[in-house]
């Protein structure tokens, strides 16, 4: 085969992984498929800390003698640092890296979950939580920015929802291993298995370049274009402005909703519908496999039909859901409605990822993630105490009722939220070509 036409060949190999109508690369790429992986292995993991805290509490407080409010308060404190470290580890990552600020968050949360299995007090234990939740806090926007640089523009939603996928599979991991581990090595051996994520941290790091957008960006500061306040750039003009509220919002409902729904439907199902202990955590496990279900419909569906249209039908979905499971009495019903809403009010995930990150800068992108999302998670820590309110005032129905009137602001914020699906990220290379 002459020279020639080992080119031509090359050329039409390039010609078949560009889209017919835009020019963008349709194919993924092997360092895409490593950057979702890892991005989704450590959301995972975020999942199974998050989890594992309320199961192994009743056992904590026993054991190191805390009181209810101390015990309470381990929950509100991780939170706390989930959202202190999200306000700072995505601007981190725009400055220095994706991949090295992800590692380094891993490690944050591996470290200090791990040392958690060491306490041997409250004071310990809230320290240990609050640096572990700055770890989790910087994982969610660096993985999201992460992947949706990775892979190529048609099929962005379905790599951030990928990684919305692994964090319910975290969730899934600490519902399954919870109970035996308890049994075998106490509380304590929960926690030592959150260190894991520390090993995945160094292969990342030692597997992964940063992704092309980003080198891109430090190549044109460090030949002498200015360096943008990345927090800045999220308010830069009006219609950004507008653009991080009706982002905001939609986070915040995301958040409140998931929260509020997977704190209190165990109690709703026990004490309302008279499921027991075993069967209500079947009917959650319902609930929990139908939102999976959901994030891997939602990114194929938004990658096709575009972004608003896809939140519209779920934010819809997720309204009549809630509402008809309130209604639902019979066990075979509500374990069938529980999967369905899981799919509506949790399907959306992997969307907040692609929505982001088209919609501001590389220079900002990951602190976007961060900074909008970390403020719909603060908001949606005050779900439980508002569904606690509600129900016991109109009771567990009418809390479930409550929930899904919030979907109707979320419907409405999407207008405020420009459609930028398929549009290559700034800074991505013309070719699609990835380091």
């Amino acid at each position: 085969m002459t020279e020639d036409d080992e080119q031509r060949m090359r050329a039409a190999e390039e010609v078949s992984a560009i889209g017919a109508e835009d020019g963008q690369p349709q194919e993924v790429t092997p360092y895409g498929k490593k950057a979702v992986f890892g991005a989704t292995v450590g959301y995972a993991m975020d999942g199974y800390d998050l989890q594992i805290l309320g199961f192994a509490l009743p056992a904590i407080t026993a054991s190191l003698g805390l009181t209810d409010t101390e015990g309470g308060l381990l929950a509100t404190i991780t939170l706390i640092g989930t959202v202190t470290g999200a306000m700072f580890f995505g601007a981190l990552a725009d400055r220095f890296g994706r991949v090295r600020v992800l590692t380094y968050s891993i490690l944050l949360f591996a470290i200090f979950t791990g040392l958690t299995a060491l306490s041997q007090g409250f004071v310990e234990l809230a320290v240990f939580r609050f640096i572990a939740g700055m770890g989790i806090g910087g994982e969610f926007g660096i993985g999201m920015a992460l992947a949706a640089e990775a892979f190529p523009a048609l099929k962005r939603a379905r790599a951030t929802s990928w990684v919305g996928v692994g964090f319910q599979l975290g969730v899934l991991l600490a519902a399954l291993i919870s109970a035996p581990v308890i049994a075998w090595w106490g509380w304590q051996g929960l926690f030592v298995i959150g260190v894991f994520p520390a090993l995945v941290a160094i292969a990342l790091r030692m597997r992964l370049e940063e992704p092309e957008a980003f080198v891109r960006s430090r190549a044109r500061v460090e030949a002498g274009e200015k360096q943008e306040n990345p927090y800045r750039l999220l308010v830069a003009d009006a219609r950004t402005i507008r653009t991080s509220l009706g982002i905001v919002i939609i986070c915040s409902v995301q958040n409140f909703g998931y929260y509020g729904i997977l704190t209190w439907l165990p109690t709703y199902l026990t004490k309302q519908l008279g499921l027991s202990t075993t069967n209500s955590g079947l009917w959650t496990a319902a609930t929990v496999i139908g939102m999976i279900s959901g994030i891997m419909i939602f990114g194929q569906l938004a990658d096709r039909i575009g972004r608003r249209r896809s939140f519209w039908i779920f934010q819809a979905g997720a309204f009549i859901s809630l509402f008809a499971y309130s209604q639902l009495t019979s066990p075979m019903a509500v374990l069938i409605g529980g999967a369905v809403m899981g799919v509506f009010a949790n399907g959306m995930l992997g969307g907040y990822g692609a929505i982001i990150a088209e919609n501001y800068p590389t220079a900002a992108r990951a602190t976007a993630q961060n900074v909008l999302f970390g403020i719909g998670r603060g908001v949606g820590g005050f779900a439980p105490l508002v569904v606690a309110l509600v129900a016991g005032w109109q009771g567990f129905g009418a809390a479930l009722g409550f929930l899904a009137l919030i979907y109707i602001v979320d419907m409405v914020a999407m207008l405020l939220i420009p459609e930028r699906g398929g549009k290559r990220l700034d800074g991505a290379v013309a070719d699609g070509a990835v380091a």
